[in-house]
């Protein structure tokens, strides 16, 4: 198969550090194709780089479906444009975080969420309850570290992430961690080998979970609100489901 991942924003770094993280966990059929947003924010962080970095990952994903792209993962914690992107693809689309959190939701009975800014906590707390984790979900929690800072000190996000990961556990019952954020990938095995919690990973999930979608044969929905876009005035085409 060929599994499209798109990183929402436009930094190098993490779109090679998210490829590098999906590598490591793709079947030997898989064929990765990684993209970023070129013309979208350097990072996320908010609801406005949300909005701004979405026509570029769309436009992402209407090249990757020319490519052959069999489905799609996008790399962002805040699974931006999720919906319209099942809009514009053919294939399954899977956002990291969904596909973490249903994860926790299979292995923990109660999980929290380590995610990077405090500004983060109400976005990923609305999308942990939008896909059933209810209180499950037992905590949001932010280590106060910017995303573009993750991955230019590694050594000091790992050390700040374990901290969090044990007071997680002793203060929310937490059983396992879900990482809030794609720039964290690489410190999955890590983590869970320092703290002795389960701590689960957006990118390797998403990843795993197209892979078994695709090879079910399943496609999006095309009956209603995943319909391809209507064709507009101006040069909009529409696309063929």
């Amino acid at each position: 198969m060929r599994l499209h991942i798109v990183n929402p924003n436009s930094s190098a770094g993490m779109t090679e550090q998210i490829r590098r993280v999906a590598a490591r966990v793709a079947a030997p059929g898989t064929t990765l194709d990684v993209t970023c947003g070129a013309a979208a924010p350097v990072s996320i962080e908010g609801y406005t780089d949300e909005a701004l970095a979405v026509p570029a990952m769309l436009a992402e994903i209407r090249a990757a479906e020319l490519r052959g792209a069999d489905a799609h993962v996008v790399a962002c914690f805040d699974d931006p444009g999720i919906d319209a992107a099942r809009e514009v693809a053919k294939g399954p689309v899977i956002g990291i975080c969904e596909a973490a959190i249903r994860t926790a939701l299979m292995l923990s009975s109660r999980f929290s969420v380590i995610t990077t800014l405090p500004r983060s906590i109400p976005i990923i707390e609305d999308l942990a309850d939008a896909y059933g984790a209810g209180r499950k979900c037992r905590r949001v929690r932010a280590i106060d570290l910017p995303v573009l800072a993750l991955e230019s000190n590694l050594s000091n996000t790992a050390r700040l992430l374990a901290a969090e990961v044990a007071v997680a556990r002793r203060e929310d019952q937490a059983e396992a961690i879900v990482l809030g954020c794609a720039g964290m990938a690489d410190l999955c095995e890590q983590l869970t080998a320092e703290t002795g919690v389960l701590v689960i990973d957006g990118v390797t999930a998403a990843v795993k979970f197209a892979e078994a979608v695709v090879g079910t044969g399943y496609r999006t929905s095309k009956l209603g609100a995943y319909a391809a876009p209507l064709e507009k005035t101006g040069g909009f085409t529409r696309e063929v489901a």
